[in-house]
């Protein structure tokens, strides 16, 4: 089975292998970059509509490559205070070659009041690495890995919110 992602992030590929390594045992993924179409933070709704757009992106590249794949993966970080606090959450997005889509999301982690201007104007990454004195947080384990003193890792929440988003995939009957 081959999965495309629409990234060439290292610790989101890794979280969407764990994802599918939960269900399938023959599978290979490759990563591929396009454009979320929204900003470097999405806020709110656009954290869904930038999964949304690397999904359709994807599929036009793959389209204008000739390359199959049975799934094809979006995923999108952002902050949101749709619950009614600022949080940073992870949105998983997968859609099959029928075009069936399934979404999913990560747990969310707070964000202290004075930080969120900031990381709305830049980004989550850039605003963990200048707390911890890291580079390139977002690459890998993530700044949530130092906020929760490596018990989750960004590739965890990436892992969960591919979990949340094979569910109509994998429980297809339920829907259709």
């Amino acid at each position: 089975m081959k999965v495309l992602i629409a990234t060439h992030n290292p610790g989101k590929i890794e979280g969407a292998r764990r994802a599918f390594s939960h269900y399938f045992d023959d599978f290979e993924i490759e990563g591929i970059n396009v454009p979320s179409g929204v900003g470097d933070e999405p806020v709110n709704d656009e954290i869904y509509i930038g999964a949304k757009t690397r999904v359709k992106n994807l599929k036009q590249y793959a389209k204008d490559n000739n390359i199959e794949a049975d799934f094809y993966l979006g995923s999108e970080s952002g902050i949101t205070n749709n619950l009614g606090k600022w949080m940073i959450v992870n949105i998983g997005v997968i859609e099959d070659n029928n075009g069936i889509e399934g979404f999913g999301t990560s747990p969310a982690f707070p964000v202290p009041d004075k930080y969120v201007d900031e990381i709305i104007k830049t980004d989550l990454g850039k605003v963990m690495d200048k707390l911890f004195s890291e580079e390139n947080l977002a690459k890998g384990k993530g700044g949530v890995s130092l906020l929760t003193k490596d018990v989750i890792s960004r590739i965890d929440q990436t892992e969960e919110a591919f979990v949340m988003a094979l569910t109509e995939h994998i429980n297809g009957d339920l829907w259709r």
